[in-house]
């Protein structure tokens, strides 16, 4: 297939309206659906040096003349990649609202912050079915991505409005954020002498005859280093106290995912250990879907943490040397292992049009805690089955869970199981710390 000839081509280089053309069509056959003012439309900020496509930094060229340009190259590698992408629009990933999240002011002059952005929009147009376009006309975009198109709206108890997308446009527009931050703080302490050491994620700049400013952007991801347990053992409240311990933080990759850059410090809630710096994406995956402080919907995504990858999961829950030497799950997670696993032969299926398929939603309480498992009892129902609104069924008491959970834990994953046991105990608290439920959706930030 010949290379399309794009106007205004000087040089390997293309004017912006001729790189929102360029986008849009060579993304047209993608799953993630893209926006035609990627260069020209807000939050995109050509005049600061560079734009965001997808998970990418491209760079802007100023030439003699005033006027801004890009890197053809770039922008056909960018448009490469995110085709590359697979989007499952039911995965999805809540990004907003939640109290409690501090307000900040995004314009066109500031890094992207993309929940935040999002956030503000929906709020002053009133919800998703008028974010398509701004009143000028302008579409609305992050990274040339077009949001609106695949953002959900789901409603609690009638009256929460909770907004949603898909897990694989969540880590694009993290790489994003992640990559905009390494990008303009190495603008910012850029010194001739540094260039040895600059972040891969920065840009080499060298001028040519024209007197331009031309960039040849690196790999952004290659600055992440991997996490091999630099912080097993120690305790959240005092970590998370410390000095610098977010820089520390966004430097490594997700130690799940292992391809996305680290955004929080995940740690267990019942021992107080630091677990690993995971991404937005693996700490939303993993975090409990609480209905009521003592009550979980067991959704569709344990599939992936007791099934798909369950292995990468269960190393990553036994970081915490609590969880490990004690051979079990937070409390939370054990409740919905239970119902997931332990109790899904009991759960009554429907007919479908490829066999028969589980009904109503899976849930799962418990009474009591982890700290008395003589009287904590876990409770497993199903709501909204057609044979009953509210179908009990199973009551497994803790210390039951705990020992069908080690079966299937030696079982699923030997390597796991092994490195768990009573004779684990260095470290571990004095007393167990009561599990403390996030059921309004805060604490999204760092810490």
């Amino acid at each position: 297939m010949p290379e399309r000839v794009m106007p205004g081509r000087t040089d390997g280089l293309i004017t912006l309206g001729a790189a929102d053309a360029l986008w849009v069509d060579l993304t047209a056959d993608g799953a993630v659906p893209t926006a035609s003012g990627a260069f020209t439309c807000s939050p995109a900020h050509a005049r600061a040096g560079y734009v965001l496509l997808g998970g990418h930094v491209v760079a802007t060229v100023r030439a003699s003349g005033g006027q801004w340009s890009v890197p053809e190259v770039e922008v056909r590698r960018a448009a490469a990649e995110l085709r590359a992408v697979g989007m499952d629009r039911q995965d999805l990933v809540r990004i907003g609202p939640f109290r409690g999240a501090p307000r900040r002011e995004c314009n066109e002059e500031t890094p992207l912050r993309w929940r935040q952005r999002i956030t503000r929009e929906l709020q002053e147009l009133g919800g998703p079915q008028r974010a398509t376009r701004r009143e000028d006309g302008r579409p609305f975009h992050l990274a040339g991505i077009d949001w609106p198109q695949i953002l959900v709206e789901q409603t609690r108890d009638g009256t929460q409005r909770t907004w949603w997308l898909p897990r694989a446009v969540v880590r694009l527009l993290d790489a994003a954020e992640h990559n905009e931050t390494q990008w303009v703080q190495a603008a910012r302490t850029r010194q001739p002498s540094a260039a040895a050491i600059e972040p891969p994620s920065r840009p080499r700049q060298a001028k040519d005859a024209d007197s331009r400013q031309t960039t040849s952007p690196r790999d952004p991801t290659a600055s992440l280093r991997p996490y091999n347990g630099e912080l097993e053992g120690q305790r959240y409240s005092v970590l998370s106290r410390r000095p610098g311990t977010s820089r520390r933080v966004t430097g490594w990759a997700c130690a799940v995912c292992r391809t996305a850059p680290a955004t929080v410090l995940d740690h267990c809630h019942e021992h107080g250990y630091v677990r690993a710096p995971v991404c937005q994406s693996c700490n939303t995956l993993e975090r409990p879907d609480h209905l009521y402080s003592n009550d979980i919907r067991v959704a569709n995504r344990y599939t992936r943490l007791f099934h798909t990858d369950t292995d990468h999961w269960l190393r990553h829950w036994h970081r915490c040397p609590g969880c490990r030497a004690r051979t079990t799950l937070p409390l939370p997670h054990l409740a919905a292992w239970t119902a997931h696993i332990a109790c899904r032969s009991l759960r009554p299926t429907h007919r479908a049009p490829r066999g028969r398929k589980p009904c109503g939603m899976l849930r799962v309480s418990w009474t009591g805690s982890q700290n008395a498992p003589r009287s904590c009892l876990l409770t497993v129902a199903v709501d909204f089955c057609p044979s009953g609104e509210h179908r009990v069924l199973a009551q497994v008491p803790y210390r039951a869970a705990t020992e069908r959970f080690r079966i299937w834990l030696a079982e699923t994953a030997p390597a796991v199981a092994a490195a768990a046991g009573p004779d684990r105990l260095d470290d571990l608290p004095t007393q167990s710390r009561p599990i403390i439920a996030d059921t309004s959706g805060e604490g999204l930030a760092l810490f």
